[in-house]
C-alpha cells in the first residue's frame, strides 16, 4: 500500500509554505515551522534533506533563512515522495524486490503497473504553485504571511 510516511509530509508542508510566500521569498525555518505546524526537533532535518536534494537553498546566520530553489511551478509531488520515499509502487510485485512466477504474464501485475503510471502522472501534473493557489489558511498555523516577513 502506497503510504506518505510523516517526515515526507512535513517536506511537502515546508515546500507548500514556502510557495505560499512566493518564488524568491526567504523565510526563517522557525517561521515556516510555526506556520506548518511541523515539530522544531523535525523541522531542523528535513530542511537539511530538502537543500541536499536540491528543493530549497538554506542560507546561514541571524538573516538566513530558506527559500525554493527553483520556481514553485517547477516542483512536483512527485519528486518530492520520489526523493524522501523512493519510486513509487502500489505493490511489490511491481518493484521487482519479490521474485513471481507469473512475471508478466499476471493479469494482475499487469494492473498495478498501469495503476503505478497513472499514480506517477498524476503525481508529476501536481506543483507547488498550484497547491499554494488553492491553499485555504490552516487553522492553527500563521495565517497573516506580510506580518511574518
Amino acid at each position: 500500500m502506497l503510504r506518505v510516511n510523516r517526515e515526507t509530509d512535513y517536506a511537502i508542508r515546508i515546500l507548500l509554505a514556502l510557495a505560499r510566500h512566493g518564488d524568491g521569498v526567504r523565510e526563517a525555518t522557525s517561521v515556516i515551522q510555526k506556520e506548518m505546524l511541523i515539530p522544531p526537533a523535525l523541522a531542523s532535518r528535513i530542511v537539511a534533506e530538502l537543500a541536499q536534494g536540491g528543493f530549497i537553498i538554506t542560507f546561514p546566520g541571524r538573516d538566513g533563512g530558506i527559500q525554493l530553489a527553483k520556481p514553485a511551478a517547477e516542483l512536483t509531488v512527485l519528486q518530492v515522495l520520489e526523493f524522501f520515499e523512493g519510486p513509487i509502487h502500489v505493490s511489490e510485485c511491481v518493484n521487482g524486490k519479490v521474485v513471481c512466477p507469473f512475471e508478466d504474464r499476471c493479469p494482475v501485475r499487469r494492473q498495478f503497473t498501469r495503476l503505478d503510471g497513472v499514480i506517477r502522472h498524476a503525481l508529476e501534473e501536481v506543483d507547488f504553485a498550484s497547491l499554494a493557489a488553492e491553499t485555504d489558511p490552516l487553522p492553527g498555523a500563521i495565517t497573516n504571511l506580510a506580518a511574518h516577513s
